[in-house]
């Protein structure tokens, strides 16, 4: 009888524990580079996913491991598609050394201003980048362009002949390229550097987003900052992506979940995108920084140096180049 009760004992735990492994909750690793908490609003995207899928209910769970405290900025694509993390929230041409496509993503003067970015979301320029991203080993959650400019402790950027003996950080290829033939000396290094590198004399400028030049607190190190304005010349996609490999893993619920949560977060960035740049000169003013933007003489000036530098070593040498050129400038 003790035995038969025992058994019944085991038995009974057993199911327990099976139970409870059967309702074990995925939990999703999410790197950026941005810094955490209020501010940034990439970061913010990423927090809002994760209190989604929290909320669907479908024992899924995203942690988010923001300011590059799980992988660097520049390891995130070759971890995501290996599959050694799940998610990221990442500027796209820094994976442009793999796949030379994205460079299109950060091309001058390709996108210009806000409404134009959106109607690329819907594009085959867009359809175009989202193949080579999911061949590589992932897919798109949520859209998101950002639009930049420049800063300098040197001399305000505007035409081109002002970055002339200035040493600057462009975000890709395309920008490197077009500065370069412009007279600047480049360094490259992710937009968590720019600071550092401008204390320490390393650069006299830098290019990046609103939302960096912002979180990064670059207005200390910084004398100028030419603004976007209507004549943005930067303007960079970064979204929010996750592996093929954790996706496959997914049930139907999961996948569910993420993509709602994927088209919530869009929408979000979306209503925030213009606020950025207001915020950013905001800031940069109150901060004593000189704010101009760039005229549409001075931004002309600019598109004809990377037509014939950019443009061409890009429609050249990478494959379908100019027909992903063609496809951007077809959207009106």
């Amino acid at each position: 009888m003790k035995r038969q009760v025992i058994s019944v004992a085991l038995a009974a735990g057993l199911t327990l524990a099976t139970a409870g492994l059967a309702s074990a909750e995925t939990v999703l690793r999410a790197s950026h580079q941005f810094p955490g908490g209020k501010g940034d609003v990439r970061d913010e995207m990423v927090q809002l996913m994760a209190k989604e899928v929290k909320d669907a209910n479908v024992d899924l769970a995203i942690q988010v491991y923001p300011g590059q405290s799980l992988f660097k900025a520049k390891e995130q694509w070759g971890a995501l598609v290996r599959g050694r993390l799940d998610m990221t929230s990442l500027p796209l041409d820094y994976a442009s050394g793999r796949h030379p496509e994205f460079s299109a993503t950060l091309m001058p003067g390709l996108v210009r201003n806000h409404e134009r970015a959106q109607r690329l979301n819907d594009s085959k320029f867009m359809d175009m980048i989202k193949k080579v991203i999911n061949d590589a080993g992932a897919r798109v959650l949520a859209d998101a362009w950002l639009a930049g400019g420049f800063v300098s402790n040197k001399e305000c950027i505007t035409s081109p002949d002002t970055v002339k003996g200035q040493t600057l950080r462009a975000a890709g290829p395309a920008f490197d390229e077009m500065l370069a033939t412009a007279g600047a000396s480049i360094a490259s290094m992710p937009s968590s550097e720019i600071y550092t590198a401008m204390q320490t004399g390393v650069l006299d400028g830098a290019n990046t987003s609103s939302g960096s030049f912002v979180s990064y607190r670059i207005y200390e190190q910084a004398k100028c900052l030419t603004a976007p304005g209507e004549n943005a010349l930067w303007f960079m996609y970064e979204p929010i992506l996750i592996s093929e490999k954790t996706w496959d893993k997914l049930n139907q619920a999961q996948k569910d979940a993420l993509t709602k949560a994927g088209e919530k977060a869009e929408k979000y960035f979306a209503g925030k995108a213009k606020e950025l740049d207001t915020k950013l000169v905001d800031v940069y003013k109150k901060n004593g920084v000189k704010v101009v933007k760039m005229t549409p003489e001075n931004y002309q000036a600019w598109l004809d140096i990377a037509k014939k530098s950019s443009y061409k070593t890009f429609a050249e040498k990478v494959p379908n180049g100019q027909a992903l050129i063609d496809a951007a400038l077809a959207v009106k």
